[in-house]
């Protein structure tokens, strides 16, 4: 795909391209089993993409409900003209609950505090129940007091049961028994829970669960990293079809020689065995480039004209330095591709992810408001209002 030119930001970019989420919401939603709809999770701002853009993208590919985690995303979204369905994943407290009653939402809840706190707001109000099947954060651990809570939301006089559910922490873990105990556990709750309360929404996978095991489907998956192009395993997002969304650019502010000896950046980490043509980037971690990528082994490298190039030295609040080919013909205001494709190159996300122990959710969510989003439709830039 042709990267749209991005004339009004020179400095930085991310540019998110809307028909590529649209695509992976209907992969997804082709790999549920019968009867299972998809919720789009776009909390934390989308996961760097920007929320309200993408939540339109993923009803448009078919998704029937969102999901959030703060009153004030579910604030956001609403504000921003987004009226689907909405889960606010939790936890709520204090003002919090009567903001997101105001917004339509559905809570998630575990406690007799928060179904204390709904009833007294007067409103009606659709709420989940969460059980902690083994995450070991959110959720009531014990399936008979979870269930107690169920009943108490289906006696209630203003709130309605719209479902149950629990999240899993190793599905994306191939073969992890423990994913395996948790299914196990939630399923035989969700049996009793639906059989004394028909109607409600069962719902478990994540992204991971969603690709690995149909079991998990349950009546609604709640799809987060992968509508985004992202792979929940960490490795090749086109192994499970799915498309990266996102292509993070910048642009050289400078090129110069370096002689033998000289040296990039803060506390002469790198210097040169001999004569170097050096790149200076326009972007640094104030802007979301991890300070540590600069200290990988190998050196993680970014794109140029088409071609790989190594970092060099230091990563600085507002640039870093490269390492450019004689051969190169690289000139001030050249783009440089951070994560996406240049000619026959790609770096992705998870390879960033690898250079610094982590995952493709910290380098998306990490990119900061100082990158400007840019929205496109398969390279042409829209207006993602």
């Amino acid at each position: 795909m042709e990267t749209p030119a991005v004339d009004d930001a020179p400095r930085a970019a991310a540019l998110v391209n809307l028909t590529a989420v649209e695509r992976n919401v209907a992969t997804l939603r082709g790999r549920l089993r019968p009867g299972a709809v998809l919720c789009a999770v776009v909390k934390a701002d989308g996961y760097g993409h920007g929320a309200a853009p993408v939540a339109r993208a993923a009803l448009a590919g078919g998704a029937e409900k969102l999901a959030v985690v703060t009153a004030g995303e579910a604030t956001a979204l609403r504000a921003a003209g987004v009226d689907a369905p909405l889960i606010v994943l939790g936890p709520l407290r204090g003002a919090e609950v009567a903001a997101v009653v105001a917004t339509g939402a559905e809570p998630v809840i575990s406690t007799d505090e928060e179904i204390d706190a709904l009833e007294a707001d007067g409103r009606p109000v659709a709420v989940h129940l969460k059980l902690d099947s083994g995450m070991g954060r959110l959720g009531e651990r014990d399936p008979e007091l979870a269930l107690e809570r169920c009943a108490r939301v289906g006696a209630s006089a203003t709130l309605r049961l719209a479902g149950v559910m629990t999240h899993f922490a190793t599905a994306d873990v191939p073969g992890d028994a423990a994913f395996a105990r948790q299914l196990e556990t939630f399923a035989r709750f969700a049996e009793r829970a639906r059989a004394a309360h028909p109607g409600i929404v069962v719902h478990a996978a994540n992204s991971a669960a969603t690709l690995a095991e149909p079991a998990s489907h349950f009546d609604m998956v709640r799809t987060g990293v992968a509508i985004y192009g992202l792979d929940p395993f960490g490795a090749d997002p086109a192994a499970n079809g799915l498309e990266p969304a996102l292509t993070w650019t910048s642009r050289l502010a400078a090129v110069k020689r370096i002689e033998g000896g000289g040296s990039v950046g803060y506390g002469r980490r790198w210097v040169a065995a001999a004569p170097t043509t050096i790149g200076t980037v326009a972007v640094g971690y104030a802007d979301g480039v991890r300070r540590a990528l600069g200290f990988a082994q190998p050196p993680t490298e970014v794109l140029v004209g088409g071609r790989r190039v190594p970092l060099a030295g230091t990563v600085s609040m507002d640039s870093f330095g490269v390492e450019l080919p004689d051969d190169l013909p690289a000139r001030p205001g050249d783009r440089v591709t951070l994560i996406g494709a240049d000619g026959g190159e790609r770096v992705t996300a998870e390879e960033l992810a690898a250079r610094l122990q982590t995952i493709n959710y910290e380098i998306a969510c990490g990119i900061s408001a100082r990158v400007p989003r840019v929205y496109h439709r398969d390279g042409a830039v829209v207006d993602p209002a």
